[in-house]
Order: structure tokens, then C-alpha cells, then sequence
């Protein structure tokens, strides 16, 4: 049967060491991985597998698709004028057999890289290893392997024919950039390279964070009035604990949930996809004590969580019914899909009995 709602789950692609620099942050050369095996209790019930294994990927498409997931969106990342974490989408999810089995899209992750990945100093997170804010010569370089690589894969995400691009960090992009307004005229050199590739055009998605006001030098912008200045088509979540907090009982979330999802309605025009994260924890990166950590993250709570996602999709959306989730893999912030050995397949099975999948 044709699943009636996309449900796309976020990708880290870090848990591969098939990339020498991934070792900055991760000495053992298996990635993050390593902070998993070193700090967290629970225990991924697959194994420590490498996702940029073809093989792995095909196992991994396989129980995704089984369980309501059709969409990964994979974490894109562009650090010192080159690609990073790249491999475990090209060599583990593209190379997989049955990748066309499902969708994908990226998500520019702009932000720039400290010290959080490295257990080691994590603690001190001022110091920054690659900024994630580029100008238009490189964002040129960028798209333009965007538009090589991925967007005119069969598979490829889309909406009304446009492939989707994702933005992570909507600050940094205008800083980048030069401003807003250069921003904004950098997204229309894209949808114009994209007409002329025969991609169709792009579908421009913004990830929201707090209510914050972002800053263009001098001048501060809301994230709504970014939405239009960009001329983007939509925006989602990446967490829960982006706009709500991430501390006491999952159940607090709710109403959370409930309240910025009928915020954004009355802000904007624009298409709002309702997202879902599995839990939230961010104590696997830190060898002190965190209080930035939620209790209650139970696959009972997520399946009620996502419930709520669908019946928000079925009142607001009358195109295609994406819902983000936080996350396929998010183990070192406890906000993850896959099996683990203490409520084994349960959240997998939450999304397959809310959304249908026979």
C-alpha cells in the first residue's frame, strides 16, 4: 500500500570512520561511535555498524521502509571549502541496492563546528573548528554539487516536481552571505541554475528554531519575515528541544508541541511540516553532569507525539503530508529510531501503527 504521509527521519552521518577527518573529533576511526560505546547505557541492538557500508545501508532501508519511514534526510555538511561526513550517504545509502526503495533530501547543516563532537572538550565549546557560514562564491561551488550529485537523482525528495533543500541555519546563511538581502539573491541564482538544468526549480525549506530575532549587522529579522525574504516554500523543526525545553518529563512536550504549531499557523502563509523528536539528552557528550536532559522519552510518549503530528498534517496540509522526525540515528542525544536493547523495536512500531504501513 502507498503510504498516505511522508515520514522522513533525520540522519547523523557520523557513525562511519571512512573519513579521515572525521578523527579531529573521533581519534578510533569509527566515528561517533566511539562516545557511544564509551558513555551511553543504552546499547544500539544492530551493533556499532558502519553506515557507509552498502550492506549495512540495505539492512537499514529495509527495516526503515517496514516500519512508515520513506524519507532519510541526511545531515549535509560543507566545512574548509570541501565536503565532510559525506560518505555515509554516497557510499552507504546511494550505494545501497535498494536505495530507490526511498526517498532522500538534504539538510544544509550550516552551523559552525566546535568542539561538542570531541568528548575530550566538550565541556569548552569556544572554540570554533570550522565556521559554517560561506559567501557566494562558495555557496556557488556548493550548490553546483548539490545539482551534480544529488538533485537530479530518480529518488530524490521533491514537492510539485522541485527537488527539496533544506537550511539548517538561517543566521549563518545571511551571514555568510553578506545580508539578507544578498541571501536572498543568492536562493534566486539557484532557482534560476536549477530551471536551467531541467530540475524545475527549487523547494526552499528553513529549519526554525526559538523566537529569536535574527541579526543581519545592524538590523534584526524574525524568522517569519526570513521566510519571505528568502522566498522560501516551507519550514520544519529539527528538535523539539529547539523551541521547548530540554528538561523535565516528555509529557511536557505536548503542550509545547500544541502551542508553536498553532503559533507558526497564525505567522505565516507559508507551509508549516509538523515534526516529532524521539527524546532528547544530551549527557552521552559530556563527561560532567548535564541538566539538559529529558526524562519519560518512552516509546508510549513518541507514539502519542506522533499522533499529534498527524492529525496536525491532516488540518493544516492539503499537499503532501511530510512529517520530520528527530531521528534515524541521534544516539549521543538520545533522540533515535533505531532498535536499542532496551525497548527494542518499539518506536519503529509506533511509527508503523500511526501511519499505517500494511
Amino acid at each position: 500500500m502507498m503510504n498516505q504521509y511522508d515520514v522522513a527521519a533525520y540522519i547523523w552521518p557520523s557513525y562511519t570512520g571512512d573519513e579521515p577527518r572525521a578523527r579531529i573529533f573521533w581519534p578510533e576511526g569509527i566515528g561517533e561511535w566511539e562516545t557511544v560505546r564509551k558513555r551511553m547505557h543504552q546499547k544500539p541492538l544492530w551493533g556499532c555498524e558502519n553506515e557507509a557500508d552498502p550492506a549495512v545501508m540495505e539492512r537499514q532501508i529495509a527495516q526503515a521502509k517496514a516500519h512508515g519511514i520513506n524519507t532519510f534526510i541526511y545531515d549535509w555538511y560543507w566545512y574548509d571549502n570541501r565536503p565532510f561526513l559525506e560518505q555515509c550517504l554516497n557510499n552507504g545509502f546511494l550505494g545501497a541496492a535498494n536505495n530507490a526503495e526511498m526517498t532522500f533530501y538534504l539538510m544544509w547543516a550550516n552551523h559552525t563546528a566546535n568542539t561538542l563532537w570531541d568528548l575530550r572538550n566538550s565541556h569548552d565549546q569556544r572554540t570554533a573548528i570550522w565556521d559554517g557560514a560561506v559567501n557566494f562564491s562558495i555557496f556557488r561551488d556548493i550548490s553546483r554539487r548539490w545539482m551534480q550529485h544529488y538533485f537530479g537523482r530518480e529518488n530524490y525528495f521533491r514537492i510539485d516536481g522541485k527537488p527539496v533543500l533544506s537550511v539548517f541555519d538561517t543566521g549563518n546563511l545571511i551571514r555568510g552571505l553578506g545580508g539578507a538581502d544578498s541571501a536572498a539573491r543568492a536562493m534566486d541564482w539557484l532557482r534560476e541554475e536549477m530551471v536551467r538544468a531541467g530540475f524545475g526549480g527549487l523547494h526552499l525549506q528553513l529549519i526554525k528554531f526559538g523566537n529569536g530575532l535574527l541579526r543581519d549587522g545592524g538590523q534584526e529579522y524574525t524568522f517569519f519575515a526570513l521566510l519571505d525574504r528568502l522566498g522560501a516554500d516551507s519550514f520544519t523543526h529539527y528538535q523539539t528541544a529547539c523551541y521547548a525545553s530540554g528538561e523535565g518529563d516528555y509529557s511536557a512536550w505536548f503542550g509545547a508541541m500544541e502551542t508553536e504549531w498553532a503559533a507558526v499557523r497564525a505567522a505565516t502563509d507559508k507551509i508549516y511540516f509538523p515534526h516529532v523528536s524521539a527524546g532528547w539528552g544530551s549527557q552521552p557528550r559530556y563527561l560532567k553532569p548535564t541538566k539538559d536532559n529529558m526524562t519519560g522519552c518512552t516509546p508510549e510518549n513518541f507514539r502519542r507525539a506522533l499522533e499529534m503530528a498527524k492529525a496536525c498534517a491532516d488540518g493544516i496540509l492539503t499537499g503532501p503530508k511530510l512529517i520530520t522526525v528527530n531521528s534515524w540515528n541521534e544516539w549521543t542525544e538520545t533522540s533515535y529510531l533505531q532498535p536499542d536493547d532496551l525497548t527494542g523495536y518499539a518506536r519503529l512500531e509506533a511509527v508503523r501503527d500511526v501511519f499505517s504501513v500494511s
